[in-house]
Parts: C-alpha cells; sequence; structure tokens
C-alpha cells in the first residue's frame, strides 16, 4: 500500500532542547496513525514540522509525495489540520471563517459544506457569533469543521478531544473511523492511552 507519510531521520532542536531526535516512520493510506506520549514529549513539534508549519533541525519528511521542506504551503493545501489550540479568527462569525476557509481552498457548494458541518457538530445557534466570543468547546467544532471541509486525503489532528462533551465526542470518533475506512489517513496526537487504543490502528509511544 501507498505511503503518504514519510520521515528519516527527522530532529528538532530548541537551543538545547532536542525537541523530536532521530525519528523515521512511514504511514500508509487508510491507516489511523497515533502518537502517544506525555505533554512536551515532541508530538505538537513533530505535527506542526509535517505541515510546513515548523523547519526540521536535519532530516526530511514529506506528505502525499510532496517534501514540507520544499514546498510547505503545498502541504498545506492538500490535508486537513486540527491545532492543539484552537485559533479561528477573533473578528470572524463563525460562518465568516468557514466561508473563508473554503474559498481559499476553491470550494463549490461552499454554502451547502459549511451548512452540513454546522448540523453535523450541532453548533448552528452560533454561525452568526464572533470567534472571539465562542466556548472552547464550539472553537474546537468549528477547526474540526475547517479541517475537513475540503475533503483531505489526509488529517493531522493534535488533542482534539479535550473540549468536546461526550456525544460530539463520540460523532468525532465515529466520523474519524469512517474517514479511515473509506481511505483517508490520519495521524492522530494524544496524551490518553485510552483515546489512542480505542482509535488508533498503529501507535507509536513518544
Amino acid at each position: 500500500m501507498v505511503c503518504v507519510i514519510e520521515i528519516k531521520k527527522l530532529s528538532k532542536s530548541f537551543g538545547q532542547l532536542k525537541a523530536v531526535k532521530n525519528l523515521n516512520l512511514s504511514v500508509k493510506k487508510g491507516e489511523f496513525f497515533g502518537l502517544l506520549g506525555p505533554n512536551g514529549s515532541g508530538k505538537t513539534t513533530t505535527i506542526r514540522i509535517l505541515t510546513g508549519q515548523l523547519m526540521p533541525t536535519s532530516g526530511t519528511a514529506s506528505v502525499l509525495g510532496v517534501s514540507v521542506l520544499k514546498d510547505p504551503i503545498k502541504v498545506r493545501e492538500l490535508v486537513g489540520i486540527i491545532p492543539e489550540r484552537e485559533t479561528p479568527p477573533s473578528f470572524l462569525t463563525s460562518v465568516e471563517y468557514l466561508h473563508f476557509v473554503g474559498k481559499i481552498r476553491h470550494l463549490d457548494n461552499i454554502e451547502e459544506k459549511c451548512n452540513w458541518w454546522f448540523e453535523f457538530l450541532k453548533f448552528e445557534d452560533v454561525k452568526d457569533v464572533l470567534c472571539k466570543d465562542l466556548s472552547l468547546g464550539t472553537r474546537q467544532k468549528l477547526m474540526f469543521a475547517q479541517a475537513f471541509l475540503h475533503e483531505p486525503e489526509v488529517a493531522f489532528i493534535d488533542e482534539p478531544l479535550i473540549n468536546l462533551d461526550p456525544v460530539i465526542q463520540k460523532k468525532v470518533k465515529d466520523y474519524l473511523k469512517d474517514f479511515a475506512g473509506r481511505g483517508g489517513t490520519v495521524f492522530f496526537s494524544t496524551h490518553v492511552l485510552e483515546i489512542a487504543e480505542e482509535l488508533c490502528i498503529y501507535l507509536m509511544v513518544f
């Protein structure tokens, strides 16, 4: 099966601190792959490198055949990203933000796609609320929606469940399982062993 994420001898240092050291890894299409480890173990740093947001100190990495060192913008165009911290623009409403994401990604039927996510994650009532006034859980719903709005082949997800209520957690888990079952690839970071055991097919402990 085709490898969609490949990492070779990847390292990242911040001064004397070695956040990631000589990491080798390959993830195949359709896999639900998890990084499990405590806060500060390098999981978020690894995801930021793989999504072209941070350059490594040494080593190479590619996503969907695109080098994250040579073309990080292309990588971000192709994948879905849910960051550890929810950071939608404070000056836009929820619906304005999703429409903005849809236009940036040149999507058709933006209104229909946005409405589906508002209904699926049960936050239609805050469509016109500014992002700065949303609860942490609602911001997380919004970031989940923007990551999958363009139906990516690969999704990078950093601690996606911590602010969601149990009902929405189950919906998100089921969606991710279905996404992987349809051939999507999930690269998932968590510090919760139970979540990793429930969702991930392959697991690396940091």
